[in-house]
C-alpha cells in the first residue's frame, strides 16, 4: 500500500504535484524563463511600471501646473518599485486586491502607498490620471508578449532553426530513397530534406523579427475626454505617442476602450506556423528514426520501455508533437477570441488574455524538446545507402523524361510495365536501357547512372536554406 502523501513532499515537489498544468508542475525548471516575463508576477510588476512612468511622465509635462517635476532621487526611488519588484511588493498588491476586489485598482493603490515621505506625497491623485485600467494593462501585456516572445520564444526558435541549417550543411552529400504517399520515389540527400525545413524556419523568423507590438493610452473610450476637460491645451495625441513609444513599442491613435489586440493575433498567427512546421519536422524525425535512417544516442540511465529492454524512444520527438498540438489550440483561441470585443469594451478579452503564458509555454517546452531530440540523432549512414541501392525502379522517371526527349514511343507505358509493383534490379534496368531505341550515346550515360546518383541539384540546393 502507499502511504506517501502530497503532504510528505518538499515543498517544491508539492507544488509540482498540484499544479493543474503540466507547465508549472513537470516542466517547472523549463518554464522558469517564461515565467519570468509573462506571469502574474510579471504582470504585476508591468502595471507598476506603466503606472510609475505615466506619473512621472505628467510630472514632466509643464502645462500641468498642478503637478511639479520629480527629482531625480524621488523618480529613482519610484522606478525602484519595478525595477526591484519582489515577492513582497506582490504580496502587498494582492492584500490590497483583498479589499478592493480590483486587481488594477490595487495596483494604483500601491504605488500611491510609495509616494509617502517623498516631496511629491500631495500629488498622488496624479497617480492613474485620466486613466482606465485598459490603458496600464493594454501597455503591461504589450510589453510582456513583446518580452516573452523576444527572450525565451524566437530565440528557441532560432537555434532550432541553426541546428537544422548546420545538420542540412553536415549531410547534404548524403543520398537517400524519398518517400511520397510512403512509396519509394525519387531520390534526394538528407541535407536537401533538413535544408527544407531550415528555409521554411528561416522565413517564418522573418515575420517574427517584423512583428510590431501596439498600445494606447487614450481614456475610458478612446477619446482622450478626461484629459481635454482637465488640460484642454496639452496636445493628448502627441503626449499619447511620446509615452507609449518610451517604452519601445507601437502607438496605437484610434482604439475603443481597449487596444484591439490585432497585433496579439498576428503575433500568435506566425507562432502557430512555426509550431506547425515542427510538427511536421517531427513526424518526419520519428519516420526517419522508424525506418532507420537515423539512431539516438543514448543516455545513460535512461529507459524507453517498462518491460522491453531494448527500446530507445524517439520521446523528445512524441513530447514536443503533443505540446506543439496544445500550443496551437490555445494560439488559436487567442488569435480569434481577443481581437472581438462587444461595442467598445467587455471583459471576456481579460480572462483570456491570463492565458498567454499557457500558450506560449506549451510552444516553449516543445521546442526544448525538439531541439534535444535533433541533438541526439545519428546517422546511418550503411543502411540509408543499402536501402537506396536496392531501389533501381525510381530511375523510371528520369529514364522515361529522357525517352521522351528523343520522341519514343510512350516511353512513360514503357517503364511503368517495367517498373510498377516490381523491384527493379541492376540488372534489370541495364537491360532495358540495352533494349531501348535510345541513341549510343544517351544508352551509355543511362547505363552510367545510379541511384545514388540521380540527385538533381539536391546537394547545391541546401545552400538556399542560409
Amino acid at each position: 500500500m502507499v502511504k506517501s502523501t502530497v503532504q510528505d513532499a518538499t515543498a517544491q515537489d508539492e507544488f509540482a504535484a498540484t499544479a493543474l498544468t503540466s507547465l508549472d508542475g513537470r516542466y517547472r525548471s523549463a518554464t522558469r524563463p517564461l515565467a519570468e516575463r509573462i506571469s502574474e508576477f510579471a504582470l504585476m510588476r508591468n502595471r507598476v511600471r506603466v503606472e510609475v512612468e505615466w506619473f512621472l511622465f505628467l510630472a514632466g509635462i509643464e502645462a500641468i501646473a498642478q503637478l511639479p517635476p520629480a527629482d531625480a532621487a524621488t523618480a529613482s526611488r519610484l522606478r525602484a518599485l519595478y525595477e526591484s519588484f519582489d515577492a513582497g511588493a506582490f504580496a502587498r498588491i494582492k492584500e490590497i486586491e483583498r479589499r478592493t476586489n480590483h486587481d488594477m485598482k490595487a495596483v494604483e493603490y500601491f504605488v500611491k502607498e510609495q509616494l509617502d515621505g517623498t516631496p511629491l506625497q500631495q500629488h498622488r491623485e496624479f497617480v492613474h490620471f485620466a486613466c482606465t485600467s485598459e490603458d496600464i494593462n493594454n501597455i503591461a501585456y504589450a510589453l510582456m508578449l513583446r518580452d516573452a516572445v523576444r527572450e525565451v520564444w524566437q530565440p528557441q526558435v532560432q537555434a532550432v532553426q541553426e541546428r537544422l541549417a548546420g545538420m542540412a550543411v553536415q549531410w547534404r552529400d548524403v543520398a537517400m530513397l524519398t518517400r511520397t504517399h510512403g512509396q519509394a520515389a525519387t531520390p534526394s540527400t538528407l541535407g536537401k530534406e533538413i535544408a527544407v525545413f531550415a528555409y521554411r524556419l528561416q522565413r517564418q523568423l522573418r515575420a517574427v523579427a517584423g512583428l510590431e507590438y501596439l498600445a494606447k493610452i487614450n481614456g475610458a473610450t478612446g477619446t482622450f475626454s478626461a484629459h481635454v476637460l482637465a488640460y484642454p491645451d496639452v496636445d493628448w495625441e502627441a503626449r499619447s505617442r511620446e509615452f507609449v513609444e518610451s517604452f519601445g513599442l507601437v502607438h496605437n491613435p484610434l482604439t475603443t476602450q481597449i487596444e484591439p489586440h490585432d497585433f496579439m493575433a498576428e503575433a500568435f498567427h506566425v507562432m502557430q506556423r512555426v509550431h506547425t512546421i515542427c510538427t511536421d519536422l517531427c513526424v518526419d524525425a520519428w519516420l526517419y528514426i522508424s525506418i532507420g535512417y537515423f539512431r539516438q544516442r543514448l543516455v545513460a540511465g535512461e529507459v524507453g520501455s517498462s518491460t522491453m529492454p531494448h527500446k530507445v524512444n524517439p520521446i523528445d520527438f512524441e513530447n514536443a508533437e503533443a505540446n506543439f498540438g496544445l500550443a496551437n489550440a490555445s494560439l488559436q483561441h487567442l488569435s480569434t477570441k481577443l481581437p472581438v470585443s462587444r461595442l467598445q469594451r467587455d471583459l471576456s478579452d481579460s480572462s483570456t488574455l491570463r492565458t498567454i503564458g499557457t500558450a506560449i509555454g506549451y510552444g516553449s517546452v516543445a521546442l526544448a524538446a525538439l531541439l534535444r531530440g535533433l541533438g541526439k540523432l545519428e546517422l546511418d549512414a550503411a543502411l540509408i545507402a543499402k536501402v537506396l541501392d536496392s531501389a533501381w525502379e525510381v530511375l523510371g522517371e528520369g529514364v522515361q523524361t529522357v525517352m521522351r526527349k528523343a520522341g519514343g514511343d510512350d516511353p512513360y507505358d514503357q517503364m511503368k510495365q517495367l517498373t510498377r509493383g516490381t523491384t527493379l534490379t541492376r540488372e534489370s534496368y541495364l537491360a532495358f536501357i540495352a533494349g531501348s531505341d535510345l541513341d549510343e550515346s544517351e544508352k551509355q550515360r543511362l547505363s552510367a547512372v545510379t541511384p545514388s546518383d540521380y540527385i538533381g541539384r539536391a546537394s547545391s540546393l541546401v545552400d538556399r536554406a542560409g
